[in-house]
């Protein structure tokens, strides 16, 4: 979970600039609350996530610069189909329950709800709830969005791509990360690239790294051919360098070893468009 919490009153400064206001009873008219929220949040040192979404889908500033400052004031372009003000808020709190635990699941690739309370720290009773009264659980949303990189509009209101909106000046973005310890793919994030070096068309990026070196990984190109694969052989994964052979065979080779097998004894997870070995 993002750590919403531990510099509330820089967050409220963030939000008075984004919405070009300097008191806090002119940020409480446009973020449509009472005029007192403002102060307690201060007092709580936490500002809650609805706050947080409604602000970036209203201003289009960056996410990253609202939470933590660490990324310029960079404005993203505003969907022109979104409301704003109250009916805004009104649309991102009334689309709460399961259609939003639905996109919470899909930007994260889980099946079950149970890897997302694993992921979380969350109880399976708390998602129920969600369910159960309709409930939009903002911070989980800005979690979800920083961890994954989708975009936060169509999180939080279903609307638009799910890719994350960037400016056309830069080719940064935030890819999943996962450690590949002793076979086992383990989600650790995301990682910040720019891709616009690499000529291929990215359809499912991921940065794999491990104690031998990092690749970044195409999961959506399955279909074997010559090159650098992520490869599944019973359910243990890691990165090989595969050669077709006749007779559907490939020559395996990797991680000290090589042999060959049938195309089908294989489970080809990913393309591997990228190799970084480290140095000593």
């Amino acid at each position: 979970m993002p750590n919403l919490e531990s510099n509330a009153q820089e967050v409220i400064e963030r939000l008075l600039s984004a919405y070009g206001v300097t008191t806090q009873r002119a940020l409480a008219e446009a973020l449509k609350v009472p005029s007192n929220n403002v102060s307690a949040w201060s007092q709580r040192n936490s500002v809650p996530g609805s706050a947080i979404i409604k602000c970036v889908l209203d201003t289009g500033v960056d996410l990253q610069w609202l939470l933590y400052g660490k990324l310029a004031n960079a404005s993203l372009e505003r969907a022109v189909n979104l409301p704003s003000g109250e009916a805004l808020l009104k649309e991102i709190t009334s689309n709460g329950g399961k259609a939003v635990l639905r996109r919470i699941m899909d930007a994260y690739g889980f099946t079950l709800q149970k890897q997302l309370c694993d992921l979380l720290g969350i109880s399976s009773g708390t998602v129920s709830t969600w369910v159960r009264r309709n409930y939009f659980p903002g911070d989980v949303v800005v979690t979800c969005a920083l961890d994954t990189g989708v975009s936060l509009e169509w999180l939080a209101t279903g609307k638009g791509s799910h890719l994350r909106k960037i400016t056309e000046d830069t080719y940064n973005q935030y890819i999943p990360h996962k450690s590949l310890i002793s076979g086992v793919l383990k989600d650790v994030g995301t990682w910040l690239i720019d891709l616009s070096f690499i000529p291929n068309t990215l359809t499912k990026p991921v940065f794999i790294s491990s104690s031998l070196g990092a690749w970044v990984v195409d999961l959506n190109v399955t279909s074997i051919s010559n090159g650098r694969w992520l490869i599944g052989i019973d359910d243990k994964y890691d990165v090989y360098d595969i050669t077709l052979l006749p007779g559907r065979r490939i020559n395996v080779a990797g991680s000290g070893s090589q042999f060959v097998c049938n195309v089908h004894e294989v489970n080809p997870a990913g393309k591997v468009i990228l190799t970084m070995n480290y140095t000593a």
